[in-house]
């Protein structure tokens, strides 16, 4: 039986049903997601969708296939939210955000690729006060500023995913945020209680 098949199988026992396509794109890699055991159980251990994307995804939504650092920094980032004192929603943004800025991969300085000086997972600034390029390239203390800038947003709660990380990162591309937001959703079920 193809992953795909099986991924299908579970989510239709589990009762999951979320709008946007969670099988639009690729399939994602086998360890990306872990294999539940009890298809059951674990609905009842995840956050509910209605609190991940409350809005509903905007556009065409992109997905690619994650390996172990990327999966890794998404749980950084999780634990972080966590820490901040902040729920699901919060780590769907940041997940989202994070998506757009590095691909989920922890950037170093891209010499004449760089945009400025930009690193890390959110691409900070060091020279726009985000922190020094140690601090901005730990996953932690990236996703507390990120989260700290997303605390000052009034509203975010009830804004789109792509105006919230808008609003803290001030993109060139704005609109390109809200593309990430279901495979966002789907590794803040997947990993929020684990």
């Amino acid at each position: 039986m193809n992953s795909k098949l099986l991924r299908k199988s579970v989510l239709g026992v589990a009762g999951l049903a979320f709008a946007g396509g969670v099988f639009a794109g690729p399939t994602m890699q086998a360890d990306a997601v872990p294999v539940a055991t009890s298809a059951v159980a674990v609905q009842a251990d995840k956050p509910d969708a209605g609190k991940l994307i409350p809005h509903g995804v905007q556009g065409a939504q992109s997905r690619i296939d994650l390996n172990d650092e990327q999966v890794a920094n998404a749980k950084a980032i999780i634990a972080a939210t966590k820490k901040a004192g902040m729920d699901e929603r919060a780590a769907v943004i940041a997940i989202g955000t994070a998506f757009q800025e590095s691909k989920l991969e922890n950037l170093g300085h891209l010499g004449d690729r760089n945009d400025h000086d930009s690193q890390g997972l959110f691409q900070q600034r060091p020279s726009s006060g985000w922190g020094t390029v140690e601090q901005i390239t730990d996953p932690e203390y990236s996703t507390l500023a990120f989260l700290k800038g997303l605390k000052q947003v009034d509203g975010w709660q009830d804004m789109p995913l792509t105006v919230a990380a808008q609003t803290v990162q001030v993109s060139a591309f704005p609109d390109h945020y809200a593309q990430w937001e279901q495979q966002a959703a789907d590794l803040v079920a997947a990993h929020w209680n684990s």
